[in-house]
């Protein structure tokens, strides 16, 4: 086990125009999915990804994501997105991400969480041996990154979305919304003149309950006092007021 290397798996990725924004770089929705993608398929190698886990009726949700991220590749630009697990911590799975350009220079870094659930029960299901075996190569390892952390509870005031309707656009394979639409619900939140004049540096995000097709939201969204220009923002659904994510999102002046 010592002699043990924490398997990596690295992907390319060209930026398509459909993966930007209005001003032609790529988009945090779009980085997210090319890190899942990657990690989806990383596990899927590893013997423990969605179609191996239904076997025993449990699927994978992400509960936890943190980034960081100094540069925004243009379209047409080539990525190189990289991830491997980080072992166990109580009930979640963690793993770790970094993007970079081909010559190495760093884009972005990442960790998530994960939790493995009960197709049927709905209740968390604590990870197996083949998730913990690299609990023992941890310190090896030096991250650029910290792992996500919980977010502080609900906003009690703070400026309200329109309500909106989940679609069926809006759902995964396990027919509860993606986990990235959550992401671009409050990204599209935002005043767009803001977003013209500004990119994200940081976010993290707690996912905290499922939401389904029909369902109404409302996105309830906060500046942070202090230094730094960090917004907090509560997504609920309305009929019983139950919160579904929490996300901080910090932001910096876009540089042309």
């Amino acid at each position: 086990m010592n002699n043990m290397e924490i398997p990596r798996l690295e992907r390319d990725f060209r930026v398509h125009v459909y993966d930007t924004s209005a001003d032609e770089k790529l988009s945090l929705c779009s980085l997210f999915n090319y890190m899942q993608d990657v990690a989806a398929e990383h596990a899927i190698k590893l013997g423990y990804g969605r179609d191996e886990l239904m076997k025993g009726n449990h699927f994978w949700v992400l509960s936890r994501m943190y980034a960081e991220i100094r540069e925004w590749p243009f379209r047409d630009e080539t990525i190189l997105v990289r991830t491997w697990p980080y072992g166990t911590e109580g009930v979640f799975a963690l793993r770790f991400y970094e993007v970079r350009y081909p010559d190495g220079r760093l884009i972005a870094s990442a960790s998530s969480s994960w939790l493995i659930i009960d197709a049927t029960t709905r209740k968390i299901q604590r990870p197996d041996e083949k998730l913990s075996v690299y609990n023992s190569l941890k310190e090896k390892e030096a991250f650029l990154v910290r792992t996500a952390g919980k977010l502080d509870d609900q906003l009690r005031d703070g400026e309200l979305s329109p309500e909106f309707r989940v679609k069926p656009s809006d759902l995964d394979v396990n027919l509860h919304t993606n986990n990235v639409n959550y992401l671009k619900w409050t990204i599209d939140a935002y005043d767009f003149d803001f977003m013209m004049k500004h990119v994200p540096s940081s976010v993290e995000i707690n996912y905290l309950a499922e939401s389904m097709l029909g369902e109404n939201i409302i996105i309830r969204s906060s500046r942070e006092a202090g230094n730094g220009l960090f917004y907090r923002h509560s997504i609920f659904r309305t009929t019983d007021s139950r919160e579904l994510c929490r996300i901080r999102l910090e932001w910096k002046e876009h540089k042309n």
